[in-house]
């Protein structure tokens, strides 16, 4: 069910809401996307289209501010810094947040990467400055370094992605339960609806209507490999042998592609496995279109926002049950989850789905899981969440104004 904000929180804050200003701190927003920049932009939209009267300033480490997708919002509340040379880049950015921070004195910054709170964190010590931190996957997991567990002992609020990233917060850093709250990862449903396979795709890549494919949807990086792509291509002469036709797509770019390729060509996948490099968003509804099963056994994921995609194109999805891919398949509800490493388990897995006989039915009725994945994870949910947390918060700094 949604969050429903209660409407005192509304009514007790309204009369203060010209005096609040927030921050959001921000590696990056507009000029590379991945997951955390999709986050941190989707909380800049709903901010900004619930409380239009807060003062927002957004700081953003190495974007240029070039981009024509800006002018979706009032271009002077943001801050770049990519002009600044890479070597003097943290410096400078520090310099500026906790000098601007000290003079202008916030109500609240909301950090967007565990990189930055060491600056929230003395901001806070000299100032009072309440700050919430934003802990996405990896970089959130076996921190080690004393300043950053600095930053999220002292953090006001944690907002974690997962459930996962959460729970392994909690054993590794000590941290209160109350002090981490969660604000599941969102998407665009408009972008991505249930369609035929695209006759275009089909004609480019040789395949027929009728043929059973599988996709994954990732960046080809070498420190990535934990998205899973190799055990699908492991996995793949199986496959093969239950379903002669069945065909894998692979969307993304990254330094990893040459090792790839040699393993397909190692497996003798070559008229079985299609590399499409990098898609545009535009196309990327498309591909997922294309596909009959979507398949990212991962192992390092922070949450995965292509899984909420695939769902909102009525796909069957798998994912990895170790990692933040348990929370974006509902604990197995929405999806598939089955031990990555199990390169056997997961051929037969995918050959079940394939085959109509995966015993889940709600995997083969597409506009349930459409709606399904948009009831619990889209963009009106997301809002009334991020909205729950600020009421919350500005109702306490109302409080805590009158008793000093």
């Amino acid at each position: 069910m949604p969050v429903k904000t209660p409407k005192h929180h509304l009514n007790l804050c309204e009369q203060s809401r010209q005096e609040i200003n927030i921050y959001l701190w921000a590696p990056n927003l507009f000029e590379f996307k991945g997951g955390l920049q999709n986050f941190l932009s989707f909380i800049v939209k709903a901010l900004w289209s619930m409380y239009p009267k807060i003062n927002y300033k957004a700081f953003v480490k190495h974007d240029t501010g070039q981009l024509s997708e800006i002018t979706d919002w009032p271009k002077s509340n943001f801050y770049f810094y990519a002009s600044w040379p890479l070597w003097l880049r943290t410096s400078a950015f520090a310099a500026h947040l906790l000098g601007l921070g000290l003079w202008k004195r916030p109500n609240l910054i909301i950090v967007g990467h565990l990189n930055f709170t060491p600056v929230a964190y003395w901001l806070k010590k000299l100032t009072g400055i309440p700050y919430w931190t934003i802990v996405c996957g990896v970089d959130a997991w076996n921190v080690e370094r004393p300043a950053l567990q600095a930053g999220l002992q002292h953090a006001d609020q944690i907002l974690s992605i997962s459930g996962y990233t959460r729970d392994r917060l909690l054993k590794e850093q000590n941290l209160e339960p109350a002090k981490i709250s969660l604000l599941p990862c969102t998407f665009d449903a408009s972008r991505f609806q249930i369609a035929p396979k695209p006759a275009y795709l089909l004609d480019r890549y040789h395949l027929k209507p009728e043929q059973p494919i599988i996709l994954t949807v990732a960046r080809l990086q070498g420190v990535e490999r934990y998205k899973g792509y190799d055990q699908l291509l492991e996995a793949m002469p199986q496959i093969r042998q239950a379903i002669p036709n069945a065909h894998y797509i692979i969307v993304g770019k990254g330094n990893d592609r040459l090792r790839i390729e040699r393993m397909i060509a190692r497996l003798g996948l070559q008229d079985c496995v299609t590399l499409a490099g990098f898609v545009p968003d535009e196309q990327l509804c498309d591909y997922y279109n294309l596909c009959d099963v979507f398949a990212m056994p991962s192992k390092k994921e922070g949450f995965g926002i292509v899984y909420l995609e695939a769902l909102a194109c009525g796909k069957p999805t798998l994912g990895g049950n170790q990692d933040g891919a348990i929370d974006a398949l509902c604990h197995g509800e929405l999806g598939v989850l089955v031990d990555p490493d199990d390169v056997k388990a997961l051929a037969q897995t995918l050959i079940e789905i394939l085959h109509g006989k995966y015993p889940q039915p709600i995997l083969y009725q597409p506009e349930l899981l459409r709606q399904k994945v948009i009831d619990t994870y889209g963009f009106d949910r997301f809002k009334q969440t991020i909205s729950q947390y600020l009421e919350e918060f500005l109702e306490a700094k109302k409080i805590n104004n009158n008793n000093p």
